[in-house]
């Protein structure tokens, strides 16, 4: 996939792993738009990459999915990369009482975000010479983590998703992607901090795990293993109760309540 001069839309682009796709995409000539919830953080972002486009969009909105799909495709009908990378992980005791609408936040974010998001774009992309679309999912969508038991389902869900959209899409000129990003010190896992078991030990820098993943897109890899990523695929082949039983370390005392 040439990775240069094309027409890119970020979900969730004013930090982590999006915000530094952003910044090498521009590098390498393209042009960059992102999507965030904040506008204090949307402007941010715009201060520190002057030619980025910012849009604020919520993708756990089906209305604001239909705006951005107007306003972005009517701006730039050149579009052909959409990269859904907006998410959000918690960590949960399902001890503890939920709101029944609040509960599901990860799944309307990281799951049904991009179900909608392809299914509001993909008749633009089809029309396009090239294009591609690119699901970050985790390394966690290769096993349970129950520390986080939302999280691991909705990035599980949209693995199986991404895998089946690339079937159907096979005869088009849309190729897709599968980013299993590993752990990362991004402020996504600031919160696990403290958690007994948690370790920051096997983490990448967010700019390491980007580079591999453009490394990845233009060398066609339709599923894209960084650092510790590839090592969980293989255990959860392997030693699948091994890897649970790990995973079920992290955070025992506020899962368990002891």
């Amino acid at each position: 996939m040439n990775l240069r001069n094309n027409t890119i839309l970020i979900t969730g682009g004013t930090s982590g792993f999006g915000f530094d796709f952003a910044s090498k995409l521009i590098t390498l000539g393209n042009t960059v738009i992102i999507t965030g919830r904040n506008l204090e953080k949307l402007r941010k972002a715009k201060l520190q990459l002057p030619p980025v486009h910012i849009y604020q969009s919520d993708v756990s909105k089906p209305e604001d999915i239909t705006r951005l799909f107007n306003d972005v495709t009517a701006r730039f009908p050149g579009l052909n990369i959409l990269i859904n990378n907006a998410g959000e992980m918690r960590k949960i005791s399902l001890h503890h009482q939920h709101d029944l609408e609040d509960i599901t936040r990860e799944v309307e974010i990281n799951l049904m975000g991009p179900v909608r998001m392809v299914q509001q774009f993909l008749p633009h992309l089809e029309k396009q010479p090239e294009a591609a679309i690119v699901n970050v999912t985790s390394g966690i969508a290769l096993g349970a983590f129950p520390l986080s038991p939302i999280y691991s389902a909705s990035k599980s869900g949209l693995r199986a998703y991404t895998q089946s959209l690339r079937v159907q899409l096979k005869n088009t000129g849309i190729k897709v992607f599968e980013l299993l990003a590993p752990g990362s010190t991004t402020s996504l896992n600031d919160k696990f901090m403290g958690e007994d078991g948690f370790s920051t030990r096997f983490m990448m820098a967010p700019e390491k795990v980007v580079d591999a993943a453009l490394k990845g897109i233009e060398r066609d890899k339709d599923e894209i293993l960084p650092g510790a990523s590839k090592l969980l695929k293989v255990l959860s082949r392997l030693a699948p109760k091994l890897a649970l039983a790990q995973a079920s370390k992290i955070g025992a005392s506020y899962m368990y309540g002891k």
